[in-house]
């Protein structure tokens, strides 16, 4: 894009949305694809005239939220508000959705007496005549309809904007539009699919015929607030900033035979991806591995690592990823997540010798991995994201995805992740197992291959690995809100007391012994 485009395309994203509606049915398409976009806690401000379409529009949004497309919604004129229950998606229950018109409204000290601010605070809220309330930092979606006959009987002109950070999420709605548009995705319908613990979102798209494919929604990562050096946390432990680490790691594994999904169309600039839908067959069965599948991923990453595998890797012309390296700053900023969450989990309180102690002990074991030939690491290389796909032949069964937070990295990280995955109920002797399946394949492929030296790395970054995900569960439950994680904490647990076990991380393990007790005592998972 040259300056003059790229200075125009600015100034489009600066103005409102305008736009016509030639009829009622294009009003009430509009408002169901407005609903799509809010989230609890957002407020949207419809106005203009009466007549002008505001309760057409609140109509169709509430339908779509309660998803009950033949709703009655009448005009809460009289009431001042009206309550719905939202539809419940992702197994989570829908959101509160209120619908309030504010013409009658004597003053804003009449809505403190409704408890407006109290019913609305965690709700999707749609609010007729909104001059009449007071100011609210809340994101904010404004729509101005009115009735404008020149452009034919019964056509309204729209005007959309955001306030208080809606209107990326205004711009990243149009933006899904379009793509959806232009990629033949326009008539599927979009279901939503349960995310990850990130900001990602993805959608499963269904065509009438039944065609199907993904929509992930992965916008530019925002810095968070500096945490060390002046880096913020994704920067230390170097996850992806945008889409195009998707699209070169997706790339770079299908080139080399691997059933990564096909990307069907793409808007990098807002973190837009449509992408083959590689279907829900689990690697597991009731919470456990399946074997032939399990050894065919073990296979798999037997084959990635003995393959010579560039850095560097294209994502449209003139643009590279650069794999970052996945190096001691990082790896020990990771282990922190112990002493800094787990510990207050467990009411545990570790004092400032102790927190350097845990470092330097960690350094100690980590140093002389990093001395050793790195590989492509797609560090979320686990169940959730491994996906039997039986019609293909051989490797080409497992299906791989979330793999954007890729580095280089030692090669034992990824076959821990897999042999101790946190949701999976593993015992030791199904891992040795595995363990020697990958270090046999690898000397086949490689005479030199170390097997001592790779069983030390793999217990060590097993561990590494064991040790962040009890910080980052803990953070979850504590600092997000999301408990549910907390199930998984006695499986990593055992796993860890499992590595720590390892006469190569014997000093780790004195360390737990004193100020950690319960995770080198804790039964292993057989």
């Amino acid at each position: 894009m040259d300056a003059a485009a790229a200075d125009a395309a600015s100034a489009a994203a600066e103005k409102p949305w305008e736009i016509v509606l030639p009829e009622e049915g294009a009003t009430e398409d509009l408002g169901a694809f407005l609903a799509g976009m809010l989230v609890p806690g957002d407020l949207v401000a419809l106005s203009g005239g009466l007549g002008g379409g505001k309760t057409v529009l609140a109509r169709a949004m509430v339908r779509e939220l309660t998803g009950d497309p033949d709703l009655e919604v009448p005009s809460p004129t009289f009431t001042l508000m009206q309550p719905y229950d939202g539809q419940a998606r992702g197994g989570q229950p829908g959101p509160a959705i209120v619908h309030a018109d504010l013409y009658r409204l004597r003053g804003p000290d009449e809505l403190i007496e409704l408890g407006f601010d109290e019913l609305t605070e965690t709700a999707i809220t749609l609010v007729e005549w909104p001059e009449r309330m007071e100011p609210r930092a809340t994101p904010i979606l404004t729509v101005e309809l009115s009735l404008r006959p020149e452009f034919g009987e019964g056509s309204r002109f729209v005007r959309i904007d955001g306030l208080n950070g809606m209107r990326a999420r205004l711009d990243r709605a149009r933006a899904v539009r379009a793509l959806l548009g232009r990629s033949g995705w326009d008539e599927a319908e979009r279901h939503f699919m349960q995310g990850d613990a990130s900001a990602r979102a993805y959608e499963r798209l269904v065509k009438p015929d039944g065609t199907s494919a993904v929509l992930m929604i992965s916008p530019a990562r925002a810095d968070g607030p500096p945490v060390r050096d002046g880096k913020p946390y994704s920067a230390i432990v170097k996850l992806a900033e945008t889409v195009d680490a998707f699209v070169a790691m997706d790339r770079g594994l299908r080139a080399i035979g691997f059933s990564a999904p096909k990307i069907y169309a793409e808007d990098r600039a807002q973190g837009l991806l449509i992408i083959e839908d590689l279907g829900r067959e689990p690697v597991t069965e009731n919470g456990a591995p399946r074997p032939e599948r399990y050894t065919e991923a073990v296979r798999l990453l037997a084959r990635l690592h003995a393959t010579e595998l560039p850095g560097v890797l294209p994502v449209a012309d003139g643009v590279d990823h650069t794999l970052p390296p996945y190096d001691l700053e990082a790896l020990l900023f990771e282990a922190e997540l112990l002493p800094e969450w787990y510990t207050v989990h467990k009411g545990t309180h570790l004092d400032g010798a102790a927190r350097a102690e845990f470092l330097a002990l960690w350094t100690e074991a980590l140093e002389d991995l990093l001395a050793e030939p790195t590989t492509w690491t797609l560090r979320d290389y686990h169940s959730p994201n491994l996906i039997w796909l039986p019609e293909r032949d051989g490797l080409e069964r497992v299906g791989v995805i979330d793999f954007q937070d890729a580095v280089l990295g030692h090669p034992a990280y990824d076959l821990a992740s897999l042999l101790q995955d946190a949701r999976v109920d593993a015992s030791a002797d199904f891992e040795l197992r595995l363990l020697g399946l990958y270090i046999r394949e690898r000397r086949a492929r490689d005479q030199n291959f170390d097997m001592q030296a790779f069983a030390r790395a793999y217990a060590v970054l097993a561990a590494q690995r064991a040790t962040k995900i009890l910080g980052i569960f803990a953070r979850l439950d504590k600092r997000d809100g999301k408990p549910g994680y907390l199930a998984h904490l006695p499986r990593i647990e055992g796993y860890l007391a499992r590595n720590l076990a390892h006469p190569g991380l014997d000093r780790l393990r004195a360390w737990h012994e004193r100020h950690l007790p319960s995770l080198v005592a804790k039964p292993s998972n057989g």
